[in-house]
């Protein structure tokens, strides 16, 4: 069987998330980014690429994760890489891209935050792909997308991209700061959803 074959593309995953998503089975990929991007953003109960397709939610960490075993299981050629961005976020910026009332749970001083998102290697080009948010630009399938996030420091995710996201937070970041931040922005996701 060949890399485009039924046995590859089906493998446990994919089918399953194809199914859920409503994609044919052999879903193109622009086809799949996109339908992981239309995952409404919110933390599952169980952050994993499982959780998100389970309760059709996920945050920057679930969805990129799951786009990574997407994207090995169906296009491995691609060489999928999750990435860690530690980056500082702003009043300022949250008000301007999220309205006011994700804007409120940012102190004056801003916070710092760890942002994932996925390397593919494209026609022999790194590609950056962000799918956090369903109402971001979507792929084009060529070029490198906008991050979800501000300038920052990357760290390339090793073997456990979780423990290593849980490691620069716990450096990084302020957790009682940090979770009202993240529950702000599911809350201005859904209202934005909802428009």
């Amino acid at each position: 069987m060949g890399p485009g074959s039924l046995g590859q593309m089906n493998g446990p995953l994919f089918a399953r998330f194809v199914t859920r998503a409503g994609l044919p089975g052999d879903a193109s990929l622009c086809q799949v980014v996109s339908a992981v991007q239309a995952v409404p953003y919110g933390r599952p109960r169980v952050r994993t690429a499982e959780g998100v397709i389970g309760e059709w939610k996920g945050t920057c960490s679930t969805k990129h994760a799951l786009l990574a075993r997407l994207l090995g299981e169906r296009w491995p050629e691609l060489q999928p890489r999750l990435v860690h961005r530690v980056y500082r976020v702003s009043r300022s910026s949250v008000r301007q891209r999220y309205g006011a009332e994700a804007a409120g749970a940012v102190p004056a001083g801003g916070l710092t935050d760890v942002h994932r998102y996925l390397v593919i290697t494209l026609a022999g080009q790194e590609v950056t792909i962000d799918v956090t948010f369903p109402g971001d630009r979507a792929w084009d399938g060529h070029r490198s997308m906008c991050l979800a996030c501000g300038d920052g420091r990357d760290f390339p995710a090793g073997g456990d991209p979780d423990a290593d996201k849980a490691a620069l937070e716990a450096s990084h970041c302020d957790p009682q700061v940090r979770e009202p931040f993240i529950a702000a922005l599911a809350l201005a996701s859904s209202l934005a959803a909802s428009i």
